[in-house]
């Protein structure tokens, strides 16, 4: 059974659900990745406190833990893997009784986690789970948090390995679906990790599509 985990005087959700997700996390990852989820979890809640948003706290606990799932093996689809994540997470909540809108929210910070631009501007819950990370894997807001609650959650969750682990974890993706990539930083994954990756280039597509193929003028 989970004990619920205090940090810098804070105690994490704590409910059924939230014990549910973590043992299930704590099974379909590896250390690094596990230490990942929960650090983004905790880097969040410090900065929604500290920038005194009001938000669902279990709810960005369970989005934010849950946030790579679509990176296991258990959970990758034929999706961009936020978006495999977001799936699996909200059919496990919501198998298990869980509040179809907050289940919704789960599922649309998990979808757009990785949405730089974009996420910061939604819900809080949506906007933290991004930002936290964000916060863990660039370093994004690194400067709100003391250095203390930066010390406390990497001991207690390391970060020994991770930048490896994750960026394995992506070529993964890359290697399956490739054409996922566009448009995102997967791109420079597959470059750096994945022999033979390659992409259309978006100018020659746009210059190529069915308007130009179908419609020639003379």
């Amino acid at each position: 059974m989970n004990v619920p985990i205090t940090l810098a005087g804070i105690t994490a959700p704590d409910s059924a659900h939230t014990r549910k997700a973590a043992d299930l996390v704590a099974r379909v990852h590896n250390r690094e990745m596990l230490n990942h989820v929960h650090r983004s979890w905790w880097f969040a809640e410090f900065l929604g406190r500290k920038r005194g948003l009001k938000y669902d706290r279990e709810v960005v606990y369970l989005a934010a833990i849950m946030h790579d799932l679509g990176l296991t093996e258990a959970y990758a689809a034929d999706k961009r893997f936020e978006v495999d994540g977001a799936d699996a997470a909200r059919g496990i909540l919501l198998a298990d009784g869980y509040a179809e809108t907050r289940a919704q929210t789960v599922w649309d910070a998990i979808a757009l986690h990785s949405s730089i631009g974009i996420a910061g501007y939604k819900e809080p819950e949506i906007a933290l789970v991004h930002m936290g990370s964000h916060l863990d894997v660039l370093g994004f807001h690194y400067d709100e948090l003391t250095p203390q609650v930066i010390d406390d959650t990497l001991q207690l969750y390391p970060r020994v390995g991770f930048p490896a682990a994750f960026q394995a974890a992506l070529a993964e993706v890359v290697r399956k679906k490739p054409m996922l990539a566009a448009g995102t930083g997967l791109v420079d994954i597959g470059h750096r990790h994945v022999p033979g990756f390659t992409l259309p280039n978006g100018c020659d597509l746009l210059e190529n599509t069915v308007f130009e193929t179908r419609h020639v003028h003379a």
